[in-house]
């Protein structure tokens, strides 16, 4: 009997590797035993970093001087870069990786509400895969935007106030969130679209621009998008991001992050509640991310094969 022919592990490449990046690794420790996976994780500063490092992932450098592989060397290799360090980060590198040919996850997927950088990362020749985040439901909501039966998509994301402050606030905005206490009560701190949310507080509201994509009208929400789609894509997308509704609020007394979902139209009324345990990473990062992100890297190895 000849021997049998295993294929070659999958090239999974991170780009960034903080908490989520971290979190991840460890969720795909599994694959990483069992041989079926090789992990590389990309950090600019890596001397910095190299705390961070886990066994059996091979840090990366973006930067300059050290003996690690460099960013361009690890592209080359990869099958799948998922990127794990901000919209600026996913901003700077995703239209390389995906001119490259090579599919990218996204998880920063507030990078979507920039216009031409939506088109960019649509265009192909590599595959976009989108990442749920921290909240879901998502395959009860494209089915109804499939169907044009949604008129209305609301998200209230709660957190505590601290979370919210940001360094354009003017000084009694900054005093008076600081200064909420759990007898308060809440506060609205934004209420607007999802493009103005993620520019105002753009580590807060990815889930807003992950649910304006999967409330575009497509079915396939969720699925890895080729090239051939990616200008239908785009123009859905614009159209979703300009129906969503934000709202931001600071509670004191919330012990998680909590997003309520809230859309209605012809199909019916949808709500749904999400309320997320901490990274074991950082307990300011959501777990429930890193679960979403090890879900979707699983989901598009296997279409891929």
């Amino acid at each position: 009997m000849p021997p049998t022919v295993r294929s070659s592990p999958a090239r999974v490449l991170l780009l960034g590797f903080g908490a989520i990046g971290r979190h991840v690794a460890t969720l795909l420790a599994p694959e990483r035993d069992a041989g079926l996976l090789q992990l590389r994780a990309a950090e600019r500063d890596v001397a910095a970093h190299g705390h961070r490092s886990v066994p059996g992932v091979e840090l990366v450098t973006t930067g300059l001087g050290t003996d690690c592989p460099t960013w361009p060397e690890a592209l080359a290799e990869a099958d799948l870069v998922v990127e794990c360090a901000g919209v600026t980060a996913a901003g700077e590198y995703g239209p390389e990786i995906i001119a490259a040919g090579t599919d990218l996850v996204l998880t920063s997927v507030g990078a979507l509400a920039d216009p031409d950088l939506a088109r960019t990362l649509l265009a192909g020749p590599g595959r976009l895969w989108v990442t749920n985040g921290a909240i879901g439901g998502f395959d009860v909501l494209a089915a109804a935007a499939d169907a044009d039966g949604l008129d209305s998509v609301r998200i209230r994301t709660s957190k505590l106030p601290t979370s919210l402050l940001r360094p354009w606030m003017a000084p009694d905005e900054v005093e008076r969130l600081r200064a909420l206490r759990p007898e308060d009560g809440h506060t609205t701190v934004f209420s607007g679209g999802p493009a103005e949310a993620i520019e105002r507080f753009p580590a807060n509201v990815n889930v807003a621009v992950g649910l304006a994509w999967a409330t575009r009208g497509r079915a396939a929400a969720g699925v890895g998008v080729g090239c051939d789609d990616g200008p239908e894509e785009a123009a859905l997308l614009r159209r979703s991001l300009e129906r969503v509704q934000v709202e931001l609020v600071a509670d004191a007394a919330a012990v998680r992050s909590r997003h309520e979902v809230l859309a209605a139209g012809p199909a019916g009324r949808i709500e749904l509640a999400f309320e997320s345990a901490p990274s074991p990473e950082n307990p300011k990062t959501s777990g429930m991310t890193a679960l979403s992100v090890t879900r979707t890297i699983r989901e598009a190895l296997a279409r891929r094969g």
